[in-house]
């Protein structure tokens, strides 16, 4: 059972590598500012730095997503709810690269340990409120606004012109590179608090295999949905996709360091929307699917958890 989890988290890693990785990359790519090979070659070392940073800055995140407050301590220690809620995570996650859907790894782990934890025992309600939904319902609707609100200040001084220069296109990458290295850093410790309870692989070793298989996923399997978020989302030129980026790295930021668990994926198409709100370029045909996959995201992934529990019952009684 120690090897199936194992497995799992090494599979949710690497979905969440392919589903997240060039999240904070799709407006260079996007804005024609570079290739998809160099975007997705940036996103994989400034997310494999982000994810060397979380073991020393995201505590926090390592003990929510632990389940701990949320599910009972005996609960967490064993391995089979430990396998449902790893394995639900990287079936959903798959899933959702394969129709190219950026969907969010926070939603996805909540909605497992939701799954697992109501049919093995009791789910703290309270806890589930103000440690988790509520972070992720804010976090979208603030990045909206700061996307929108940080373009217009910056069109209003003159830093986010419609064309590109040597200034912008390194600022550009610079706030790519910055988001990506903030998304290692909030994505990573969930991921690592899957292997804390069995006392197996935690720690710096646990988070920097997930590292590697977070890149893996990126390099491999990132194209769908890199197209869905640098083309489908809105029109964007060099100055837009620079206030994205430098909207999206501020929130998750300041969220790793506060230990929220807001998701990465809603602060960065949120900003993009915000920028197509404020342009009138947004591509609602596009974004109204992908905010219906954030709805069905978490109920879907808790489904698949409770049925990876149940079934796992059956198999190891």
């Amino acid at each position: 059972m120690l090897f199936l989890i194992t497995i799992a988290v090494v599979v949710v890693a690497y979905a969440n590598g392919a589903n997240s990785n060039f999240k904070g990359v799709a407006s260079l790519f996007g804005s024609g500012s570079t290739s998809y090979r160099t975007a997705v070659i940036w996103a994989a070392v400034t997310t494999a730095a982000g994810c060397v940073a979380a073991m020393y800055l995201s505590v926090g995140l390592l003990k929510t997503f632990s389940g701990k407050g949320l599910v009972p301590e005996a609960l967490i220690a064993q391995p089979l709810f430990l396998f449902a809620v790893s394995a639900g995570a990287g079936v959903t996650g798959l899933l959702a690269t394969r129709f190219g859907f950026p969907v969010s790894t926070t939603h996805v782990l909540t909605g497992t340990l939701l799954g697992a934890g109501w049919i093995a025992g009791e789910v703290n309600v309270e806890a589930l409120w103000g440690g988790f939904i509520k972070p992720l319902l804010l976090s979208p609707v603030l990045a909206v606004v700061a996307g929108a609100v940080i373009y217009l200040v910056l069109k209003m001084l003159r830093l986010a012109p419609d064309h590109r220069t040597r200034t912008l296109d390194a600022l550009h990458f610079l706030s790519a590179g910055a988001v990506c290295f903030a998304r290692g850093m909030n994505d990573t410790p969930k991921m690592a608090a899957l292997l804390l309870g069995v006392g197996w692989l935690h720690g710096s070793t646990g988070m920097i295999m997930i590292a590697v298989a977070m890149a893996a996923g990126g390099l491999i399997s990132a194209k769908q949905v890199a197209e869905t978020l640098a083309h489908k989302i809105t029109d964007m030129n060099p100055g837009q996709g620079f206030a994205a980026n430098l909207a999206t790295a501020l929130l998750v930021t300041t969220a790793n360091v506060s230990g929220l668990p807001v998701s990465t994926t809603h602060v960065s198409v949120g900003a993009l929307l915000g920028i197509g709100i404020a342009t009138r370029q947004a591509k609602w045909h596009t974004v109204i699917p992908v905010l219906t996959a954030w709805v069905v995201t978490l109920p879907l992934s808790a489904l698949v958890a409770a049925v990876l529990f149940l079934l796992g019952r059956f198999l190891f009684p």
